[in-house]
Formats: C-alpha cells, structure tokens, sequence
C-alpha cells in the first residue's frame, strides 16, 4: 500500500487530522495543537486569548484603539437603532479595518449579546458549527464574557458542537471582536466557527439560534468575499478583472439582499465563488425575517487599495435593519441510538472501505461502496475504528470530537486505522482477511468538576494539563483491571506528565462510547 493514498474529494490526510489517536497495550494518546482551550467545569474561569493580536491588528492596546477610532472617523455613516445584523470582512485591519469601519459605525444603540458567526479556514468541519466551552474571551482591549447559557443551550443541538481545535489560530471570528469591544463596550459575547454546511444544516442552525436570540441581540456574520487571483487558485477571467470582480461580488449580494439563503449557498456552487463566509452569511440569511431590509454600507476591494488586481479581495459591509421575528425552537434531537442493523451496516462500512483502499489506491466516496446512510449516522460524532489481527491490536485511530457525520468519521479512522496508526506496519491485502473490526462510536466530551466524577467503566475521559493531554476509552480501564487512581496515573503518564499529574490543576472531560464489533 502506498504510504499516501489518493484522495478523490474527501479531504482525509494524515498530517492534517487534528485529533489522533495512538494505541499502545491498549492506552490511547491523543496527540493535538498545544494551546488548544480547555473544556469548563463549574466554577472555572477559562479564557479563550487572542492568536492574531500582533499580527493581524496590533497587540498594543492603545495603539489598536487608535487605529480603530481613526478607521470610524472616516466612516461616512449614520448610526440607526435598528440593526440586528451585520456582514463585515475578516482580514487584517490595515486591509479590512476601513470598510468593517462602516457597519461597526452603524451601530446606534447597545446590545446585550453578540453572536459572531464565521467560517473555519483551516479544520475539516462538516455539517456542524463549533462553539467554545470557555468562559471569557480576551483582546489587547480587555476581557469579554462569552454568554455560557446560550452556549449551553446551542449544545443541546447536534449540529451544534464543542470542537477546540475549531476556535485555535481561527481569525474569522477573533478579528471582530476587538472593533466590536470599542464600539460597544460591556456584552456577552457568542463565538461561532462554522463548518462545511450543507443547506440543510445551514437552514438548521439558522432557525435554533432565531429561537434564542431577543431584540437585544446583535448578529454579524464575518466574511471576505471574491478572492481572485493565482494566490487563491481562482482566475475565472484575464480581462477587465475589477468589472470581473465586482460582478461576482454583486451577484451574490443580490441574493443576500433577497434573504436568500439557499440560493447564495448554490450560487457559490456554480460560480465556484470564493466567497469563505457563504455559510456563516446563509446562517444569518436563515435567521432573518422577511420584513428585515438590506443596506449595503461599502464596497473595497485590495486591488483597488493597491493598485494591483493580480491577486484581490473584496469587502463588503451590509447592514440589516428591522426586528428579530419571533422563532419556535426546533425539537431537540439527542443523540441517536444506533439500532442492530446500523450497527452492523457501519462495520461492513469500515471493512468495504479498506478493502476499496487496497485495491484502488485511494481513499472510497459512499458511493463507490454503495452505502447510504441512515438517519443515525448523519449527525456529526466521533468514532474510534480499531483492528485485531490474532487477538492483538493491529491499528487503532479515532476523533474525540465531532468533526463530521458519523459514518464518514468510520470511512475515515477505517483508513487511518488500517494504513496511518504509525505504530504498526500498513495494513497488506493478505492480511485483510485475518483482521476484526472494532468500533466505538462516542458521545461528545464533556467537562467535569474533578476526577472523582469519572466513572470507570462507562466514561471514556481526557486528561489536559499544561498543554499536554491523553485519552482513555471508556474500555481500557475495566479491560486492564485498573481502579480510578491507577487509570489516571496511566493517563498522566501517557499525556507525558509525572504519574500524580491530574492530581492538581489537571481539567477533565468525560464520554461515553457504544462499542460493537465483528465476531471473533
């Protein structure tokens, strides 16, 4: 087996899964990005930093709210009382700063809440919008609470996860908020980093959060728009490039002026529109009602601001004015129960998939295995898939947390299990037969106030101290015979730290897992 195998569109490598899993004598270790938040217990202060402060917009306090006032001074708008909503772009000030100037400038009254809506540039996040577990978020201008209650009530959604890899070195959402805490001062804030939606999920999200907000809400939605050029693989046209723009960035506020949510997210279908908001904007478009009306504040684009059209992006600030209409929650779904049938259709999965593997070189599309999923694989779930060759383990990898629908979180570890667990040789064509199949499909992590909350046996758990963390599936510990001390000294030891590690200022987050297998 090739050690890289082909992708056709599924975006599945092994140097960019973010949550790995490795497995030795049964203990697991979740390798991530240092830095990355921790979860909230009860009566814990957690604090999301700024990672582009520095770069992005400056780190000096006194200097950004220089640069943002001289930004709102040139602004040539009126403040109105009823906006609710806002799109602004996302790039550095010194590119951005000037036109995001406009909507902020717009802003004539408070607001109790924001909700900063923008899309994920760098993690595979597929049907599910992520939001922190944390407490406060903090800029040069100071600290801001994050509303945990709303936040606790989106996470009743499975559309709705908590993915902390999602909100690490993210700027779509970061670069709002510092012109938002000079224009508003004291609020509670709503960080949410958006997937890769479908119209389906986006038109989900969108009716939960208009079932929450109230009037004293504020919405912005964060987005740059036609990105052209070689630098972003996008040369739809070689002449008359600022008309070329300028037509493509219209077109699609026009279907934002319509409130037309289904219809933006199809336009950058077929336009191939690099527009990188298109969901967190359509998220908004959802939430809309229809009376709301649409005022486009300013229009730049780099090209023009630099005098070179070779590579550009355009900005656009839109207002919306009017009042939230009143929204139904949608029904909860919890978490889906996974039948026999399902169950058994998931492990025929994981093994069509490596069989695909081997013979074609490449990483299989449900469909070249003609599978479709039922309604209880789709919502976004982590998965461990694990291999058995004799009795011993062969390869194990999974997601801790939710980055994509169930059965393609199978395709996926089926993949890396088999030929991306580095602690084994890649799996050959004459093993194939020889190998059981193991799955744990796993609830997601959630924090709790000490270890002595972890129950053994039905909790898997996530260690996190000093940058380092570890996983145990909730299996490892009965099928050792450890007791809680000497599981958590196992899991200290195998996130790198001294074995009574997780005995002071260690956080933990618990899961369960429905664990089922081929027969032996």
């Amino acid at each position: 087996m090739n050690a890289r195998l082909k992708r056709k569109s599924m975006p599945i490598l092994v140097a960019c899964l973010l949550i790995v899993a490795l497995v030795v004598t049964g203990r697991y270790v979740v390798e991530g990005p240092a830095g990355v938040p921790l979860p909230v217990a009860a009566g814990t202060k957690t604090v999301l930093k700024s990672s582009i402060a520095g770069s992005w917009y400056s780190d000096n306090a006194n200097e950004l709210r220089s640069q943002i006032a001289g930004f709102l001074a040139k602004a040539q708008v009126e403040p109105r009382q009823d906006v609710i909503a806002l799109v602004l772009p996302h790039a550095g000030y010194a590119y951005s700063g000037p036109t995001a100037a406009y909507g902020i400038k717009s802003l004539g009254r408070s607001y109790k809440r924001v909700v900063v809506i923008g899309p994920t540039h760098r993690l595979p996040l597929e049907d599910a919008l992520s939001v922190p577990r944390a407490t406060h978020y903090e800029t040069p201008l100071g600290q801001i609470a994050l509303d945990v209650e709303f936040i606790d009530k989106l996470l009743q959604y499975p559309v709705f996860q908590s993915v902390p890899a999602a909100h690490q070195a993210e700027h779509s959402v970061e670069i709002e908020v510092p012109l938002l805490q000079y224009k508003l001062g004291d609020f509670k804030l709503v960080p949410i980093v958006a997937g890769q939606c479908s119209c389906e999920a986006t038109a989900e999200a969108g009716k939960i959060l208009a079932s929450l907000i109230d009037a004293d809400t504020l919405v912005v939605a964060s987005s740059d728009f036609t990105h052209y050029g070689p630098q972003y693989r996008y040369v739809p046209f070689k002449e008359n490039i600022p008309e070329g723009i300028k037509k493509l960035d219209m077109g699609a506020f026009e279907l934002i002026r319509k409130l037309d949510a289904p219809g933006l997210l199809n336009y950058r279908d077929e336009v191939h529109a690099t527009i990188c908001g298109c969901v967190p904007i359509a998220v908004l478009l959802e939430m809309l009602g229809k009376d709301t009306k649409v005022e486009l504040l300013r229009y730049t684009t780099s090209g023009e601001a630099m005098g070179d059209y070779a590579n550009s992006v355009s900005y656009l600030a839109i207002a919306f004015k009017g009042a939230w209409a009143v929204a139904a929650a949608p029904t909860q779904v919890r978490q889906p129960t996974l039948t026999a049938e399902d169950k058994k259709l998931l492990l025929d999965l994981a093994r069509k998939t490596i069989r695909y593997a081997l013979d074609h070189q490449e990483v299989p599309e449900p469909s070249d295995l003609n599978f479709a999923p039922t309604e209880s694989m789709k919502p976004p779930r982590g998965a461990f898939v694990t291999l058995k060759k004799d009795g011993q383990l062969r390869g194990c990898i999974g997601d801790i947390f939710p980055q994509r629908p169930l059965y393609k979180s199978v395709i996926a570890n089926a993949i890396y299990a088999a030929f991306g667990d580095r602690r084994f040789q890649q799996l050959r064509s004459d093993e194939y037969n020889q190998i059981k199949i193991e799955i744990s499909a796993l609830t997601p992590p959630t924090p709790v106030a000490s270890a002595q909350d972890i129950r053994i046996g039905t909790d898997g758990m996530v260690l996190r101290k000093n940058g380092r963390s570890a996983v145990f599936l909730p299996q490892v510990a009965p099928e050792q015979g450890w007791n809680l001390e000497t599981t958590l000294q196992h899991l200290s030891v195998k996130a790198g730290l001294p074995a009574d590690a997780w005995k002071q200022n260690a956080t933990f987050e618990v899961f369960q897992a429905d664990v089922f297998g081929e027969e032996p």
